[in-house]
């Protein structure tokens, strides 16, 4: 298979991946599922359980979910990450 198939093609489900998480960040927002414990803390409350999100010293954000664990990002942490202001609605 050409590499620019593939490429298309990762590109395409990351694309899909990111607009999903995007999109469950902002329900999490809109029904009210993020709480902040204190300054860089925050307990949300997801469908399978309520995660512990950290903002790290570099600005990032830490999530306790096996999602954030595996992939490095989830929709919990871009949930806080929109509550503080440093991403897109």
């Amino acid at each position: 298979m050409p590499f620019h198939v593939v490429s298309f093609g990762m590109h395409s489900d990351y694309r899909r991946f990111h607009d999903r998480m995007l999109e469950k960040a902002r329900k999490l927002v809109r029904n009210g599922r993020v709480e902040r414990l204190d300054g860089e803390r925050f307990n949300v409350i997801g469908d399978h359980g309520t995660y512990n999100v950290v903002q790290t010293p570099d600005g990032g954000f830490s999530c306790t979910c096996p999602g954030f664990r595996d992939k490095g990002n989830c929709s919990h942490s871009t949930a806080v990450s929109i509550v503080l202001g440093k991403t897109r609605r």
